[in-house]
């Protein structure tokens, strides 16, 4: 097992607080620290005490650091990507494609020859990226289409005018033909019609009207932050939900989403296939998103977690990501998968037993456990376990 050097990624919605303390850094940091990347994804793989690289280690013994039914399952490569996600403001409204979707995407860009880095790229790699975000402060966030007879109300409770088309679209043909009717306005029509929509909920949040306040007051601070754009109407359409820390939800293929403020715990598979929708300055593709989303609504479960091997475990419905955030007393106990891990400690000192040794992880720190190792744990510390899901690895 291995001790990692991890990447911050710094982005402009990101905390300048969250992430430096947990790494025992300076706060404020001199700027905004949104994502700690832990993994061996090639955009910003995790560094070994040696130098090289996760991925590298990887493409050097894949079997006996992935194990034969993780490569047999996914290839010669980390399907998971672990990550502390750190959010001031509101990141941008996006979804992400399903496997097939990721793969014609792929290969149709590549086939074009557009480089990897151009701006204007969709598809980054063939993979799908679905995710689990569990919450270490309390967190905001949309997630997914709110039922449409609630939409409705939301929209005419505004009485606005320059609303009625996406009304009238919405009741007549649900959400598949009014969400791509306002990705396609003009330049000119999304600026009268989030200029009114943000006035009008500002005014109900101005009188208390208990009644979608929340859902009106994000619209009229997003509207601040992002003029003109028309995801600032379609928040409205959109589940707001709040989760308390421990709690945690699972976005699938196809799910319109945006984390607007708080600090998790982010596994995902290992993909950085973003479709954007709104709310950010970044290249959107809008005949890309569409095809890609799910238009189906309803509410969005919140994941609770179940007790497991090693912990409390959050189920998800794919293989390539596990999440438990495990406990430690001072008596050792085991932590042995036969898929690799990524460990990270949020809390205390762990000391991490295995046959090659003793490794000791305190607050921030992160390791790295290949397959089928005998490993133990004892603390007092909390440690949050990525792995795969493959239950009969």
């Amino acid at each position: 097992m291995w001790q990692l050097t991890n990447t911050v990624r710094h982005y402009p919605w990101g905390s300048r607080t969250v992430i430096p303390q947990l790494l025992g850094q300076p706060v404020p940091a001199d700027e905004p620290c949104a994502e700690l990347w832990m993994g061996a994804h090639p955009d910003a793989p995790s560094v070994l005490a040696d130098g090289r690289g996760l991925d590298a280690a990887i493409a050097d013994e894949p079997d006996r650091l992935l194990g034969a039914a993780v490569r047999q399952r996914f290839g010669d490569r980390l399907p998971f990507l672990m990550k502390v996600l750190a959010a001031d403001t509101p990141l941008s409204l996006q979804a992400h494609p399903t496997t097939a979707q990721a793969e014609i995407g792929y290969a149709a860009e590549e086939a074009a020859g557009v480089p990897h880095d151009d701006p204007t790229r969709t598809f980054k790699d063939p993979h799908h990226k679905p995710e689990i975000l569990l919450a270490l402060t309390p967190v905001e966030a949309l997630c997914g289409f709110r039922p449409v007879e609630e939409s409705l109300h939301c929209l005419a409770k505004l009485q606005l005018p320059e609303l009625k088309p996406t009304i009238a679209a919405l009741a007549r043909g649900g959400l598949q033909v009014a969400v791509p009717q306002l990705l396609a306005l003009s330049a000119r029509r999304r600026q009268s019609l989030v200029a009114a929509v943000a006035t009008k909920a500002a005014t109900f949040v101005a009188a208390h009207d208990p009644e979608f306040i929340n859902t009106y007051r994000w619209a009229a601070s997003l509207a601040e932050s992002y003029p003109g754009d028309v995801g600032v109407v379609i928040s409205l359409l959109c589940n707001h939900l709040k989760l308390a820390p421990g709690e945690a939800v699972f976005l699938p293929a196809g799910n319109l989403h945006a984390y607007l403020c708080g600090a998790g715990v982010e596994v995902m598979a290992s993909s950085d296939n973003v479709l954007r929708g709104g709310l950010t300055a970044k290249h959107v593709d809008l005949a890309a998103l569409v095809e890609v989303l799910d238009f189906a609504d309803g509410r969005v479960p919140v994941i609770h977690p179940v007790l497991g091997p090693g912990g409390l475990r959050y189920p998800v419905p794919v293989e390539d990501f596990d999440l438990t955030r495990c406990e430690l007393g001072e008596d050792p106990g085991s932590l042995r998968t036969a898929g690799p891990q990524v460990l990270l400690c949020t809390e205390g000192t762990a000391v991490l037993g295995a046959d090659d040794g003793d490794l000791v992880l305190r607050q921030g720190q992160s390791a790295f456990v290949p397959a089928n190792a005998q490993l133990s744990a004892r603390g007092p510390a909390v440690l949050y376990r990525a792995t795969t899901g493959l239950r009969a690895v």
